[in-house]
C-alpha cells in the first residue's frame, strides 16, 4: 500500500521536512558517486554497527573507534540504493509535513532527530552482536508515522494498491493505515528475531523502536507546540 497524499489542511510550508529531503538526496548522490570500496568504508564508518560497541577490540582491528557515537545520528542520512531512498522520502514527504505543522519547524527538527536516535539504540539493543552496518531514515520516518496517529488518527490517507499490478485509489483512516503498517514491522521483526537473522535486510526493530519513540515524544512535545488557528477536525476531501 503506497500513501499519496492525505486529508489534513496545511498552514505552512513544510521547512524542515523539505530540508532532510534534500540532505538525503545529497548524500546519496555522494554515495553513488564513489567507489564501492570507499562507499562500503563509508557504511561502515557512519552507519551503526552494534559490535563497534559491544565488541571494542573487533572495532580497533576493524579501524572502527568504538568511542564515537556519532553514528547514531548519522546512520539515518544514509541509504542502499533508489529504491530505499525514495521509499524513505515518499513517506516522510507524505507524513512529514503534517507533523511538522502541528509542532513547528524547530520542533519538528528536535523530535524527527531524537527519534531516529530512539530506533538506532533500540536497534542496538535487539541486535548488540551485529557485525552489519544498519542505516537509512526509515527509524526516524517510523517516528513521524507514531507521531502522526497520534495526532490525527481521523485523518484520510489517500492510498494506492497494486494487485496483480493493476493499481487500485482508496481511501484509509491513519489509524487503520499506520496501524496496519505497525503490525508489520511488528510482525516481521518478531519473525527475524526468532530466526536470529544475521544476513542484513531491512532493521525492522529500528522502525519498531521509531514507531514507539514517536509515539512517547510526541506526548512531551505537543504540550508545548503552537496551536493553530484550525481546530483538528479540519479535513479537505481527496475524493472531491
Amino acid at each position: 500500500m503506497i500513501p499519496l497524499k492525505d486529508t489534513i489542511l496545511r498552514q505552512g510550508f513544510s521547512v524542515v521536512t523539505w530540508v532532510i529531503i534534500l540532505l538525503n538526496g545529497i548524500i546519496f548522490l555522494y554515495e553513488i558517486s564513489i567507489p564501492k570500496d570507499i562507499l562500503q568504508q563509508l557504511f561502515y564508518l557512519f552507519g551503526l554497527v552494534p559490535a563497534r560497541y559491544s565488541y571494542p577490540n573487533w572495532a580497533v582491528v576493524q579501524g572502527l573507534p568504538f568511542d564515537h557515537y556519532l553514528s547514531f545520528v548519522t546512520a539515518m542520512f544514509l541509504h542502499a540504493g533508489w529504491l530505499h531512498i525514495i521509499g524513505n522520502m515518499w513517506f516522510l514527504y507524505v507524513f512529514g509535513g503534517t507533523v511538522e505543522d502541528r509542532l513547528g519547524h524547530v520542533r519538528f527538527l528536535f523530535f524527527y532527530l531524537l527519534a531516529g536516535l530512539g530506533a538506532s539504540l533500540i536497534y542496538f539493543l535487539i541486535d548488540i552482536h551485529s557485525r552489519i552496518p544498519e542505516f537509512g531514515a526509515s527509524g526516524a520516518i517510523a517516528g513521524v508515522m507514531g507521531a502522526y496517529i497520534v495526532l490525527f488518527p481521523r485523518a484520510r490517507i489517500f492510498t494506492m494498491i497494486l494487485i496483480f499490478f493493476f493499481p487500485f485509489f482508496v481511501e484509509l483512516s491513519a489509524f487503520f493505515y499506520i496501524g496496519y503498517w505497525f503490525l508489520i514491522q511488528l510482525f516481521a521483526g518478531t519473525i527475524s528475531f526468532a530466526a536470529q537473522a544475521t544476513q542484513g535486510g531491512v532493521a525492522w526493530w529500528a522502525h519498531v523502536g521509531g514507531f514507539v519513540a514517536g509515539i512517547v515524544l510526541v506526548l512531551l512535545f505537543r504540550r508545548h507546540a503552537h496551536r493553530k488557528s484550525y481546530p483538528d477536525e479540519v479535513y479537505r476531501y481527496l475524493s472531491h
